[in-house]
């Protein structure tokens, strides 16, 4: 029997393609400089008094300062105020930690200032700030990080999915799709606004003090929350919000939200959050309108804000809601309008006419941005693929054109002197190939 045209054509892999299985348990990651197996073993059978105490010996633990500088100098990063960059901090690490160690156990550490700067966002004319903590912070961040983890990821819902191990963006859209298709098709499309830069430093302390006891340790977060901002010759302190660009933020920011998760399970809607972007999937309109009203209610007395134009319900239907860089609307599955404007800004930035690179050279600079990409959006309708492989080798025509001293765009006559086999000749990572590849070896 023939397989018609249509049949032989790619089509959207569902997200549950490609399961990676249960989240692994808090033994399988929790740092084992810390966490010995009756401490883990705690975790299960309940702490006496519901809290944890005699922490701050454990931040200050020689292996425990050792291994979390390890994490931080493998990362590099720029050098904070005092300038001191990793490689410098690694040079005298011994010493280094040795003091970190000492200022912690006598409670004469101090964390300094945040360095901030900004940086354009891909795709649009506005800028995001940057805070970059001093290394010495961030190895101290990192060493609290690791005590305070493991008690409150223990906690948290099975529906966050954002910065956890075994966890991630996929994760949670493979659970939205499998609720769409399961008929929970009207959408409460909520937006926290600001809200890393809001959450309020004293209710936030108050959800550490639930699980932490530790006055010292307590202080230890505090002081981060209170961590000044340097900006040029300005400097000043935040009175609300995580510390911007610190390891411990995007914990502290889901210890905040882990109230809501359980309310709005408990209320019997269906929940999912990545850090502060999360949808709640209703059957009906409502059950939405409950749900919304629930999360409004929560937000309100948590000194937070919902968006007022961009929290909405929607019915997924026939109208669209963006998730994860994802635009959802029925069965189709592109990337949101702003994640397509970021990849054309990073494919631009490596394929202007005047670089002055061999075309082999601008080719195997794009292969890791869009190899980065496709492994993303791979679950998108195949039109996506064609057309934005389309619009990159006609960036290329285009540069190929101008060093032949002609104006203008590569397309017209340009597609047969510089055919499509002419590039992948040439190495280009091809979005619609990888499609194929992605498609053939996924299980249907």
């Amino acid at each position: 029997m023939k397989t018609s045209r249509r049949e032989q054509q790619p089509t959207t892999v569902p997200f549950a393609a490609t399961p990676a299985g249960a989240p692994p348990s808090v033994k399988d990651w929790a740092n084992p400089c810390v966490w010995t197996d009756h401490m883990l073993a705690t975790l299960t059978t309940g702490v006496r008094g519901g809290k944890w105490h005699t922490l701050m010996d454990k931040v200050f633990a020689e292996r425990n300062l050792y291994t979390a500088s390890s994490k931080v100098l493998g990362k590099e990063g720029a050098a904070g105020v005092d300038h001191q960059s990793t490689a410098a901090f690694e040079a005298h690490r011994r010493e280094e930690l040795q003091r970190l160690a000492e200022a912690l156990r006598t409670d004469s550490y101090r964390p300094q200032a945040v360095r901030r700067t900004w940086i354009p966002k891909l795709g649009s004319n506005e800028q995001r700030p940057l805070g970059i903590p001093t290394v010495r912070d961030r190895v101290v961040q990192t060493a609290l990080l690791q005590v305070l983890e493991p008690i409150f990821d223990n906690t948290f819902s099975d529906h966050s999915y954002g910065f956890r191990h075994g966890r991630g963006c996929h994760h949670a859209l493979e659970c939205v799709e499998s609720l769409l298709r399961e008929g929970y098709v009207y959408i409460v499309d909520a937006d926290l606004k600001s809200y890393f830069d809001t959450i309020p430093h004293e209710r936030l302390l108050d959800r550490v003090r639930e699980k932490v006891s530790d006055r010292r340790v307590l202080r230890l977060v505090e002081m981060f929350l209170e961590q000044g901002v340097l900006e040029g010759l300005s400097a000043w302190t935040p009175e609300a919000g995580t510390p911007q660009g610190a390891v411990i933020s995007p914990l502290l920011a889901n210890i905040y939200l882990n109230p809501l998760d359980h309310l709005v399970t408990a209320a019997g809607f269906a929940l999912v959050r990545y850090a502060d972007d999360f949808v709640i999937l209703c059957r009906t309109r409502e059950d939405a309108e409950r749900a919304l009203e629930v999360v409004r209610q929560w937000v309100a007395n948590n000194g937070l804000t919902l968006h007022p134009t961009k929290t909405q319900i929607v019915d997924a239907r026939s109208e669209a809601f963006d998730f994860l860089g994802y635009r959802f609307r029925g069965d189709l599955r592109v990337p949101r309008t702003k994640s397509r404007a970021k990849f054309k800004a990073a494919v631009r930035e490596k394929t202007r006419r005047t670089n002055g690179h061999s075309l082999s050279f601008s080719i195997a600079s794009l292969t890791p941005t869009l190899r980065g990409w496709f492994t993303y959006f791979r679950h998108c309708h195949p039109r996506v693929y064609h057309d934005l492989d389309g619009w990159v080798r006609m960036r290329l025509r285009s540069i190929l054109r101008h060093r032949q001293g002609r104006r203008g765009r590569g397309r017209g006559a340009d597609q047969q002197r510089w055919p499509n086999a002419y590039f992948a000749e040439h190495g280009l990572f091809s979005l619609q190939a990888a499609h194929v590849r992605y498609c053939q070896s996924s299980p249907r």
